[in-house]
């Protein structure tokens, strides 16, 4: 279930106007992929507005974005982050959908290291956040994007694996192929200029077999901006990808 939970993401954040300056400030530093100046500002402005989930969340997505470039024990220590800074905005505002949206997304990535048994347990809990993000706001592309690529790693667990996991750790959640084509579709639909979405969408599509489908996604993908640090690896794979892939 390793797929599970390439959870790269980026995402564009809309203005809002009555934070503090310093969550301006900290966006400015996420957009220009400046996570630890984020990190900063944001921490600044939620010391002045403790317990404020709009920073909270922005906290969380910031230390899932530094995660996914960094490797060993600062991986970890920044997903460990990502988590409670996720949590706290959930207990604060249950009703903020970003807080289960990078919830989703700091769980998938402590999933690929977690036993297998711990692995199904976030998995589980993963799936329940990303739908807990979607029934706030069904236009949410991040928590789409997650449940499309924790879908695609479902697709690749045969029904024997599934058998066996649910007598001896516990029940896999349901999903699988066709799901996952369904949730990055709309996240492609509502954020056309993600480079994630149409990667993972392509990722899917060689999974099925779909070669000439992957290509165009693929190649549309490697047109897209750089947009968060994991951003830049992924470009590289796309092209390795698109080598070994038939023309239209």
């Amino acid at each position: 279930m390793t797929a599970l939970l390439a959870v790269a993401l980026l995402f564009a954040v809309s203005g809002e106007g009555d934070l503090p300056g310093a969550v301006a400030g900290g966006d400015e530093s996420f957009a220009a992929i400046d996570y630890r100046a984020a990190v900063e500002r944001y921490g600044g402005a939620l010391a002045e507005h403790p317990g404020e989930p709009r920073i909270l969340w922005r906290l969380a997505r910031a230390y899932v974005c530094m995660a996914e470039v960094e490797e060993g024990a600062t991986r970890m220590e920044h997903l460990s982050r990502a988590e409670e800074f996720a949590r706290e905005c959930i207990r604060a505002d249950s009703t903020q959908g970003e807080g289960h949206t990078w919830l989703a997304a700091a769980l998938g990535y402590l999933a690929l290291d977690a036993p297998t048994s711990r692995k199904i347990e976030l998995s589980a809990e993963l799936d329940r956040e990303a739908h807990r993000a979607l029934a706030v706001n069904t236009a949410d592309d991040a928590a789409l994007s997650i449940l499309g690529s924790f879908y695609r790693a479902l697709g690749n667990v045969s029904w024997l694996e599934r058998t066996v996991a649910s007598v001896f750790v516990g029940k896999i959640p349901p999903g699988g192929y066709a799901e996952a084509e369904e949730a990055l579709t709309r996240a492609v639909a509502i954020a056309p200029g993600v480079m994630r979405h149409r990667y993972e969408l392509g990722i899917l599509y060689l999974d099925m077999g779909r070669r000439r489908e992957a290509r165009a996604m693929l190649e549309a993908a490697a047109a897209l901006p750089v947009r968060t640090a994991i951003d830049r690896p992924r470009l590289e794979k796309i092209h390795e990808l698109l080598e070994g892939l038939p023309d239209r």
